[in-house]
């Protein structure tokens, strides 16, 4: 896939005509970085905003004692980075590679320029970046409010809506990344996945997880600790 292919499908730039996909693609710059390697860091200055063309990245915070709070989990066709185009500052997060990954890095200042002459865009970024507020949100509520039976289901729904409503699921990362992003102990992860299995609720079988019982996810993803105490 070419790169202006891959500009079409993605929701920032839906609606630009071909020119215009064109000389994004101009200014866009092809990054490979190796499993484990650092993109960027938190605080560090903010050039840019990317696109992840394949492979996976995790956004993540570091608490004072180093434990590590993921923020998200990037994907083929996911943007990341967007603030600090508007507000020409930092990096408020740090952004570093699942797997072997390689993203589209699209510079600060000829962005600017080229969303000046082209508002949709700006208001397509806006669009994006008011979606990722909602969802930072939700996972604030959850990791507060919610338990990790709760958190857990709640992903694995997540998962399904991402794949048009599929019950089955690849699990395409590590549960030790997994339990990081619920906010859990992967200890913790792994009893709760093993309790779900023997409820006959999910199925799982390696990195696939296949929904048995959607209504029982849902109840306890809205909390309902009768199904899993």
């Amino acid at each position: 896939m070419n790169k202006i292919e891959f500009l079409s499908r993605l929701p920032l730039f839906r609606g630009l005509p071909d020119e215009e996909l064109r000389t994004l693609a101009e200014i866009a710059g092809v990054k490979t970085y190796r499993r484990g390697e650092t993109i960027f860091l938190d605080g560090g200055e903010g050039h840019g905003f990317y696109v992840v063309f394949t492979g996976k990245v995790k956004i993540y915070k570091l608490s004072p004692e180093g434990r590590e709070l993921i923020l998200h989990i990037m994907g083929p066709e996911d943007s990341f980075a967007e603030v600090p185009v508007f507000e020409g500052r930092h990096y408020p997060a740090n952004a570093e590679a699942v797997d072997d990954t390689r993203v589209l890095f699209f510079p600060r200042e000829a962005l600017l320029q080229k969303i000046c002459r082209d508002p949709s865009l700006a208001m397509n970024m806006l669009a994006a970046l008011s979606a990722r507020l909602r969802e930072f949100a939700q996972k604030m509520e959850d990791l507060s409010l919610k338990d990790v039976p709760s958190r857990l289901s709640a992903y694995f729904l997540h998962l399904s809506e991402q794949r048009k409503g599929s019950d089955e699921l690849d699990l395409d990362i590590k549960k030790g990344l997994l339990a990081s992003l619920i906010g859990a102990k992967q200890e913790s992860l792994s009893r709760i996945l093993a309790k779900m299995s023997e409820r006959r609720i999910i199925e799982v079988k390696g990195k696939k997880i296949k929904i048995l019982d959607r209504q029982k996810l849902k109840k306890i993803a809205a909390g309902d600790r009768t199904l899993f105490s």
